[in-house]
């Protein structure tokens, strides 16, 4: 299996053969080889060791046109959800911001106290235990 470094994540991802086509020296011939320290891929050439000279792809959110057709607007893939957001954190219904999601909020909130009441009882409980003398 041949493997190409991801410029964006910095990790060895599977590729096609036709990835690399290491090129031989007057040394010898090239080998590709992962290097234990950062798993990065080196071309070896005999005795020096070169990276590959490509670029990797950009793989995040490209505009859907470039600059130089758009003008001074930007169009990105994807719809906009700041202004669903804001009118649904604005309205006064009398529920917290931080519950205003729904269930899984309510999860999130009651999940997060009980373990620190219990967290909380958990220590007192220590305290009082450290504190008792030995027999």
């Amino acid at each position: 299996m041949y493997y190409k470094l991801n410029g964006v994540t910095q990790r060895l991802a599977g590729s096609a053969p036709s990835a690399y086509s290491p090129q031989a020296d007057s040394l010898g011939g090239s080998q590709l080889t992962l290097s234990p320290l950062g798993s990065t891929l080196f071309i070896v050439c005999g005795l020096r060791v070169t990276v590959p000279m490509e670029a990797p792809p950009m793989i995040f959110a490209t505009p859907t046109k470039y600059v130089s057709e758009a003008g001074n607007t930007v169009e990105y893939l994807g719809h906009n959800k700041v202004p669903d957001l804001q009118k649904l954190f604005q309205k006064s219904d009398g529920i917290p911001v931080h519950l205003k999601r729904g269930l899984m909020d309510k999860m999130l909130y009651r999940t997060t106290m009980g373990l620190t009441i219990g967290g909380t009882l958990y220590c007192l409980m220590a305290l009082y235990i450290a504190a008792q003398p030995r027999k």
